[in-house]
């Protein structure tokens, strides 16, 4: 049996993040923490390319023009989602996942998708570290992997 290992080697790889303006301390705070493990395994800044879109119903368009450009090895989400009052919390949540979804199964550039659903501000700020660095591992995983495959 062939074995493709576990590869979070980032050196040379060309990411592109897309994040969210909406709910900024916690999408600021995502991108913190996905820059500095992207950093750690090897990613450079000057190939990380960062932009920013209105708000999470915003984020699959975006995607999908950096996946077509064929300029990079994975892509990152980057959101947050917080529950209101309002039937709107479901919406953004389910219409924003399905469109990365979409988007990295037809355009097969993977993407890490990092866009925080939560009840609460607080919930949303104790998960943004954690969830910010899971998506940097993500996309570098997958990218490897994808590599492997070829």
């Amino acid at each position: 049996m062939k074995e493709i290992e576990k590869n979070l080697n980032g050196a040379g790889m060309r990411i592109g993040i897309v994040q969210s303006r909406f709910n900024a301390v916690v999408c600021e705070g995502l991108l913190a923490s996905c820059r500095m493990q992207l950093a750690r395994h090897g990613v450079r800044d000057e190939d990380i390319t960062l932009a920013s879109v209105p708000g999470a119903l915003e984020i699959p368009l975006l995607l999908q023009s950096m996946a077509q450009s064929g300029k990079f090895d994975a892509l990152v989400a980057l959101g947050a989602v917080i529950r209101g009052d309002t039937y709107h919390f479901e919406v953004v949540s389910n219409e924003s996942a399905r469109g990365v979804s979409e988007v990295q199964l037809h355009s097969g550039v993977p993407i890490a998708n990092a866009i925080l659903t939560a009840d609460t501000d607080e919930q949303a700020e104790d998960r943004m570290n954690a969830k910010g660095a899971e998506a940097a591992l993500v996309a570098i995983e997958m990218a490897n992997l994808l590599k492997a495959l070829a």
